[in-house]
């Protein structure tokens, strides 16, 4: 199933490939670098910045140690650290990860009395095994680790005679004295009803807060599941196309978060590509594509909503996803609420004033020949505006999201040839602050927020009568953000995130006969006035061939 999907795909990419890409197979180019793949290669690595970590006293705790062979979760229990206090200016996590044999990539969670800390997937290993790492700062769940808490982790695995790996990981987290450099949440929930659950909420997939919850962010991890259309929903076309990944309405999807009926949210989901993903491991064997190991929540702003929640009653919150066809499952999106209260007030009060969202456009259409085209062109706006009158005054805060679609999947009758340009944008405006006036006395402030994100696919696979099976794609992850306080710039932060890759194998094969080359790079960059990183990767066949820094 997963090669004819991503076949499907990269056939409509494949009808640019001749402008975009090239012709011919990746060489390698560089002396001590093989012809063609072995049974080993180098560890997976990417082009990320590690965490930063304050240089102070830090205590170390061990949160799972685990052998995946099924579906078979690991629970564990948390105690927070001894020695360490209950505030900290960083908490680190840290998953290693070691696999050999062969296996699928395979996705993952972990949580820690219902919160979710990390989700993941895993590298596809070599015949003689591989190591890789993961680390990510989750300091906002500090409030979670101040006490002691069940932990789950899953990585859905299955192991038999010819699927052998067994993944073995191994996580920590790492509490840096001191305090950190932004405020973390007063307190991290969860919505109540999940099974796995432990937190103090109400029945149902409700949500209680604080009744003095002064901001209120919301965390999805939205991903698309392994081994169905839903992995790939950004090739799904409708009728009356004819493809082997159907959808009602076409490719567009929009992961949408509401509150007691009424629209909160909306946001376009990153399209995650996998370490088997497009059909071709030997794209992803030592760089994996962006967010793969660390897979980013989409983040909401439910302040607007606050006057609301802050009632003390428990309130529905449902998270979908626009665009699944009905009933067909394919997409996990646990939820974590982030708040932080009024230390001056015990309860506020506000209202909900503006929750006002343009009308859904998605148009997508169907051009057949013998290279069918699908252009897919899809929109939606959402604002919700309220206010909260708090120990400091009145404040305001109003949320605009806007996002596109733009994408051109084209692919041949027999999807041997399957290729997808596509380019989504998720535009984010956050203005918080007191009027000019009023009752409060108070002088007037406003701050704004406004962060662009740019996620691309721009990708072809050909699989010729020699049942060769070739990929080239580029994937790109872009977002700029700016804030602005009193008229002024006061933060700013740019991030390119872009990977690059060309491999070929022959299909239908063992292992040892399938003759694969490859090439991949990434480069990373982010920029802003804390600093500067900027590496760049790039693999021959699993021999890392350069790793350059340019800050």
């Amino acid at each position: 199933m997963r090669r004819r999907i991503v076949m499907s795909m990269l056939a409509g990419a494949a009808l640019l490939a001749g402008t975009l890409f090239g012709t011919g197979t990746p060489a390698a180019g560089a002396a001590g670098v093989p012809t063609e793949f072995g049974t080993d290669w180098h560890d997976p690595v990417t082009a990320a910045p590690p965490v930063g970590r304050p240089p102070t006293r830090s205590c170390r705790v061990t949160l799972a140690d685990a052998r995946f062979r099924d579906f078979t979760p690991y629970r564990g229990a948390y105690t927070p650290p001894r020695g360490c206090g209950d505030r900290w200016g960083k908490v680190v996590l840290r998953l290693d990860g070691k696999v050999k044999g062969r296996q699928f990539d395979r996705l993952g969670h972990l949580r820690v009395g219902g919160v979710e800390v990390l989700r993941t997937s895993t590298p596809e290993p070599s015949p003689d095994g591989i190591e890789w790492h993961v680390e990510k700062d989750v300091t906002r769940y500090e409030d979670t680790f101040r006490r002691a808490h069940d932990v789950e982790m899953l990585i859905g695995n299955v192991v038999d005679d010819t699927y052998t790996g067994v993944i073995d990981v191994h996580v920590t987290l790492t509490f840096y004295a001191g305090r950190p450099a932004t405020a973390a949440p007063d307190r991290v929930l969860t919505l109540a009803g999940d099974s796995d659950s432990d937190s103090d909420t109400a029945d149902g997939t409700t949500l209680t807060t604080p009744r003095n919850s002064e901001r209120i962010v919301a965390e999805v991890y939205a991903t698309g599941s392994g081994g169905g259309c839903e992995e790939f929903w950004y090739l799904t076309v409708a009728d009356p196309a004819s493809y082997s990944c159907k959808a009602d309405h076409g490719p567009y999807r929009e992961v949408r978060v509401e509150i007691d009926g009424r629209l909160a949210g909306i946001a376009a989901p990153y399209p995650n590509v996998w370490t088997g993903g497009w059909s071709n491991p030997f794209l992803w064997y030592v760089l994996p594509a962006p967010r793969a190991f660390d897979v980013r929540p989409i983040e909401y702003d439910l302040t607007p909503f606050a006057g609301l929640l802050d009632d003390g009653r428990p309130h529905r919150v449902e998270v979908s996803v626009a665009g699944v066809p009905a009933g067909q499952p394919g997409w996990s999106t646990h939820v974590n609420v982030l708040v932080w209260q009024d230390a001056r007030r015990a309860r506020l009060t506000g209202a909900l004033t503006t929750d006002r969202a343009t009308g859904l456009v998605n148009s997508s259409v169907y051009t057949p020949g013998a290279r069918n085209r699908v252009r897919t062109e899809a929109g939606h706006r959402l604002t919700v505006s309220g206010y909260l009158d708090t120990s400091h005054g009145r404040v305001t805060t109003t949320v605009t999201r806007t996002l596109t679609d733009d994408s051109v999947h084209s692919w041949t009758g027999d999807e041997s040839l399957d290729g997808l340009d596509a380019t989504w944008t998720d535009d984010e405006t956050v203005t918080t602050g007191r009027p000019v006036s009023g009752s409060d006395g108070g002088h007037g402030s406003a701050r704004t927020t406004h962060i662009h994100r740019t996620y691309t696919v721009n990708g072809v696979t050909t699989l010729g009568a020699d049942s060769r099976l070739r990929t080239v794609l580029t994937l790109g992850d872009r977002a700029s953000t700016v804030v602005r306080a009193g008229g002024r710039r006061t933060g700013w932060s740019w991030l390119d995130d872009t990977y690059s890759g060309d491999a070929a194998y022959t299909t239908d094969v063992p292992r040892d006969q399938r003759h694969a080359v490859g090439t991949s790079t990434e480069r990373y960059r982010l920029l802003g006035p804390d600093g500067c990183h900027d590496r760049s990767l790039t693999t021959v066949q699993g021999v890392l061939t350069r790793d350059r820094s340019r800050c």
